[in-house]
């Protein structure tokens, strides 16, 4: 045996005893089988000489004692695992020390105490170059597809706002105001009539 408190067998042992179980029990040549199937050794082992090999090497005592282990090795696992977890769901067990000491954030006020330098108005200007996407809707509708494929040249769609109703200014998709249109110099227009306060 490799130890004497340890129930397995070590490599160079079960070599041992599979050459001499070999060597004991070796087969009578069957009238079927040619001489080159005599001369070569067989690798393989009859499950039967396995199980006399266990008996021998000290009963089911080791094999009982193999079962139990991965039970234990599943207990230490989990109990690894509770350890190292504890801190994280357990916030009254404290922080790690590794982790140092926590320190409350201090927020900076953005209120209206504070004075605009002139680096802060200088790069709101810089805002200026930013493109936005205006629309101006006339109104809207809503067709089906049939009724959108039998558009031809001519042809009237109604919209849901009457002449003379303000239409809507959109900046980036959302309503900012509403407008009147005008002609200037042959030229559509939009007079702005009402800033809309956004609700959100």
């Amino acid at each position: 045996m490799a130890d004497d408190g340890d129930d397995l067998l070590s490599p160079d042992e079960i070599e041992a005893l599979l050459s001499s179980a070999g060597s004991d029990e070796a087969p009578a040549p069957s009238d079927g089988e040619s001489p080159t199937d005599q001369a070569a050794p067989s690798d393989q082992v009859d499950p039967s000489e396995i199980e006399a090999l266990f008996a021998k090497s000290g009963g089911d005592g080791g094999a009982n004692a193999n079962r139990g282990q991965p039970d234990q090795l599943l207990e230490q696992a989990e109990k690894d695992l509770r350890e190292a977890v504890s801190p994280i769901l357990n916030p009254e067990s404290g922080v790690p020390a590794e982790l140092g000491d926590p320190q409350q954030y201090q927020f900076t006020d953005f209120g209206a105490a504070q004075q605009a330098s002139g680096a802060d108005i200088v790069g709101l200007r810089g805002l200026g170059d930013v493109e936005l996407d205006l629309r101006i809707e006339l109104g809207r509708t809503e067709l089906l597809i049939e009724e959108v494929t039998q558009l031809r040249e001519g042809s009237v769609v109604p919209l849901d706002k009457l002449a003379g109703d303000p239409v809507d200014i959109l900046v980036n998709g959302r309503l900012v105001a509403r407008g009147e249109v005008l002609v200037l110099n042959d030229n559509f227009c939009v007079r702005v009539a009402e800033i809309l306060i956004p609700t959100d």
